[in-house]
């Protein structure tokens, strides 16, 4: 049967680019009436007109849902409502999405065979508040800040309390940034900031007079952020061979994109970044750029700028349920541990499922496959944090609520390709890996990450983030200068740290499967690569050149840092400047 396609221009709907109306009620009506028009042998093509669209939470869509490692606060008030669409393109013709108060930009949602593009998100009060150190006085502890023009605030009992539409706060905690090249100040990490005690001595000129850190020299800029993220700039969940490209997040109060539970994403010059080199923003999202939770088939994320955001990269992991009761040999309680990782579906009927010691991250017995899958709590869209599973056969008796256990779900599992993307000058960590697919991290500029560059991780005691890697292929990319600040899990360039609270007991390695391979690093410390409990590690042909940029500090004395380590193979690399290995490399 052949297929057709129809062209739908949103102006006949009644969105005007450049207008300041409010586009919330007019774009969720015109995507509601599309939905309708979606098949299976029919493609729909949507067209933007391009120019300024501006949307506000008053008449926006609500909606409830639960977004992994975001607030779980309901409802939503959601821009550009995708859902339940098939073989679209929507096409936003380089236009500027601009959202107002608290909101959730763009939702794709039970969808399949759809593509967005060519579109910019931003806000235009965003929830972080930037200033500019003026004075310094470190003898009395007191700072003297400008206000960023954009930013709205009032003091209040002397406290400095940012607002917007529907929202305000007192600062605590922040990021400094270098005043001329954009990269977080050396050896600061996140910063108290000076929210309260503060008097305003003109308007947009604050003096606080209980702030006092010595690295805040006259023309830094702050973020002084809050605590929550409660929305992603785009959300995609339960879909399937997804397309974003040419897409510019420019802020997002959580993070510049959150998948969860869907299959096959292309991200291709998918961007979280300012607004060129002019732009007078120092900060992007409010924490990672992409995130990935329990999503399978293929993610490639490539040619992207990934800068300025409060945390990672890219983050691509499934969720550990913990075994909270065993029923019978078949039927065990799992429930969502984390605050900000719950409510949304787990598994399906045939899912293969692996069984975790927590203390030692060690497999024990055989995997198994769901034979039933029953929401108790909530619905299984709606809040769910307490599952019981049915297994086709019976499960290994050492695993019971008697010592804690997780549960992973191999069957939601990516392979990954991060290609050919800038990471720079943002907070944390450049790029975090937990999948036991196939992953290959290359051809990346990864230039001052301020933590780590590349993360390969696993917790199912905090996060409870799944799991251990089987097959990583690290080459051909660049870091420079990388961990200039210290943060989690940060004990290298590269850093293999699975979290184990009893390595000394682990008797089965983690991760396994690694090849560090053709890459290039300049750094002004020491600490190359760092692993613990891996099978099968090799970091051959690599270069390493030292530079003065920065004052070495860091902890890790060594290149080679390793603990609990087999089949290592360190071989052919080139490492500028004198190497000794009763320093460079350390094996417990």
């Amino acid at each position: 049967m052949s297929c057709s396609t129809e062209h739908y221009n949103l102006a006949d709907y009644g969105l005007k680019p450049d207008s300041t109306q409010n586009s919330s009620p007019l774009m969720a009506k015109a995507l509601q009436e599309l939905a309708g028009k979606c098949g299976d042998h029919r493609t729909i093509i949507i067209s933007l007109p391009k120019g300024r669209y501006d949307f506000y939470p008053a008449e926006a869509t609500q909606r409830v849902y639960y977004i992994s490692n975001h607030d779980q606060d309901n409802p939503k008030l959601v821009g550009l409502p995708f859902e339940n669409m098939k073989n679209v393109l929507f096409d936003g013709n380089g236009s500027d999405l601009i959202f107002h108060g608290r909101m959730l930009p763009v939702s794709l949602v039970g969808s399949s065979n759809c593509t967005l593009k060519n579109f910019h998100i931003d806000f235009e009060n965003p929830h972080i508040s930037q200033i500019k150190v003026l004075e310094n006085d470190t003898v009395k502890g007191h700072i003297t800040y400008e206000v960023a023009p954009w930013v709205k605030y009032e003091i209040r009992d002397s406290s400095f309390v940012a607002k917007g539409e529907g929202w305000e706060h007192v600062p605590a905690w922040g990021i400094a940034f270098e005043g001329d090249t954009k990269r977080l100040v050396y050896r600061t990490s996140d910063i108290k900031v000076g929210g309260k005690n503060v008097a305003e001595i003109s308007p947009g000129i604050i003096q606080c007079f209980a702030w006092d850190n010595k690295k805040l020299i006259p023309g830094t800029v702050v973020a002084m952020r809050p605590y929550g993220r409660p929305t992603p700039g785009i959300f995609l969940s339960y879909s399937t061979n997804t397309t974003l490209q040419n897409i510019q997040v420019h802020y997002a109060e959580g993070m510049g994109l959150l998948a969860q539970m869907s299959k096959d994403i292309m991200l291709d010059s998918f961007s979280v970044c300012l607004r060129g080199d002019t732009d007078p923003r120092y900060f992007t999202t409010q924490a990672d750029a992409t995130h990935f939770s329990g999503c399978k088939g293929k993610i490639v994320s490539k040619n992207g700028l990934y800068e300025g955001m409060m945390d990672d990269a890219i983050n691509v992991h499934g969720t550990y349920l913990k075994v909270k009761k065993r029923i019978d040999d078949k039927t065990l309680e799992g429930e969502y541990m984390h605050g900000q990782a719950y409510g949304f579906k787990w598994g399906e009927p045939g899912d293969k499922v692996q069984f975790i010691r927590a203390k030692t991250m060690e497999i024990t017995g055989n995997s198994n496959r769901i034979a039933s899958i029953e929401a108790i709590d909530h619905p299984v869209d709606q809040g769910v944090k307490l599952f019981r599973i049915s297994f086709v056969e019976p499960v290994d008796a050492a695993v019971s609520d008697t010592a804690a256990f997780g549960m992973e779900n191999l069957s939601w599992t990516p392979e990954v390709v991060f290609a050919n993307n800038i990471i720079r000058n943002n907070r944390a960590r450049g790029s975090l890996f937990s999948t036991p697919r196939k992953t290959l991290i290359e051809n990346n500029l990864f230039d001052h990450t301020s933590g780590s560059a590349i993360l390969l991780c696993g917790d199912c005691n905090g996060w409870f983030e799944t799991g251990a890697c089987r097959d990583v292929t690290i080459r051909k990319n660049k870091f420079i200068n990388s961990l200039t600040n210290l943060f989690q899990f940060t004990n290298a360039v590269i850093s293999i740290y699975p979290e184990i609270p009893d390595l000394d007991a682990q008797k089965k390695y983690f991760h396994s499967g690694i090849v560090i391979e053709n890459n290039e690093f300049e750094t002004f410390d020491a600490p190359i690569l760092y692993a613990k409990s891996v099978d099968g590690l090799a970091f051959r042909h690599n270069s390493i050149k030292q530079n003065t940029d920065y004052p070495a500090f860091h902890w890790n004395k060594g290149r080679y840092y390793f603990h609990k380590i087999k089949n290592l193979t360190i071989t052919d690399n080139t490492v500028e400047g004198e190497y000794k290995e009763e320093k460079d490399l350390k094996i417990e």
